[in-house]
């Protein structure tokens, strides 16, 4: 199994609705987000998936939050913009825009990080950790 991972910045403000804390109000940060593909076999040329497409379509799926209030933005006008729920935003949008290779390579996992010190991660169920585990001890 091969695997490779592009980073990207981009800053937002936010609130979380319901939230009953600092993070009710208005705020901001400079994210950091972490898309991981990854696959059984590399391609003719020996790549697993090409970082400039990878690149490409992650850059797409930024502009359209960079410097932008989330809550104001589809689908955070309905859905709390969350950590959590953006870092689901962004494998479901870079999943619709990313070419798809022959070699079995697909995303792994998101990784989104509002602060140094704070992130969360989205896995689609087919990659989520402890899949094949799971099914292992299915009947």
């Amino acid at each position: 199994m091969f695997e490779v991972s592009v980073e990207e910045t981009f800053s937002a403000g936010h609130a979380l609705r319901g939230y009953h804390g600092k993070c009710e109000n208005v705020h901001g940060h400079n994210y950091r987000v972490r898309v991981t593909v990854d696959g059984p076999a590399l391609d003719e040329i020996g790549l697993l998936y090409d970082f400039s497409h990878l690149k490409k379509t992650i850059r797409e799926v930024i502009e359209g939050v960079d410097h932008r209030f989330l809550n104001d933005q589809a689908p955070f006008d309905v859905l709390n913009p969350s950590a959590e729920n953006i870092a689901k935003y962004f494998y479901e949008e870079i999943s619709r825009g990313m070419p798809r290779p022959s070699n079995g390579a697909r995303i792994a996992r998101i990784d989104l990080w509002e602060t140094d010190t704070t992130y969360a991660t989205y896995w689609p169920e087919q990659a989520a950790p402890g899949k094949a585990a799971r099914q292992k001890e299915r009947p």
